[in-house]
């Protein structure tokens, strides 16, 4: 297989609880997507930092949540992993790494205001459901 794989998706939904108990607030990239930009942020698989599969080129707070739009590459045995999982519908699941900068509790839940991002992973099980990508 070569070439590339375009995804987009939502890698965060506002005011959705994740299974942990997280909650993003509007605006909560805004200040990290402002210094680094999408290309900043690393495109993961399962969260794995040595496992780069592809590239993020565009990331926006919209009215929904936090939109992504990427490619996965063919560069590595994992990538094209991604790339078959991803066509298949076998993967299709966004999940964010990231450190709270700015976040409040509001009973079980923490409400995150403002975070910098990491790296946004396809996942097989996101721990936000909402949080997918799909194939054009």
């Amino acid at each position: 297989m070569t070439g590339t794989v375009t995804i987009t998706g939502y890698a965060s939904l506002w005011g959705q609880a994740d299974l942990n108990g997280d909650v993003t607030a509007r605006g909560a990239f805004a200040q990290s997507l402002k210094r680094t930009g999408a290309a900043a942020v690393r495109m993961l698989h399962q969260h794995e930092s040595r496992a780069p599969v592809g590239v993020w080129d565009e990331m926006a707070e919209d009215e929904r949540g936090l939109f992504v739009r990427g490619r996965i590459l063919d560069w590595s045995p994992e990538a094209r992993m991604a790339q078959v999982l991803a066509r298949a519908g076998a993967m299709d699941g966004l999940s964010i790494g990231f450190r709270a900068i700015k976040a409040r509790r509001d009973g079980r839940l923490r409400v995150l205001s403002a975070v910098d991002l990491w790296e946004v992973s396809l996942v097989t099980f996101p721990m936000l459901p909402g949080a997918r990508f799909r194939v054009p």
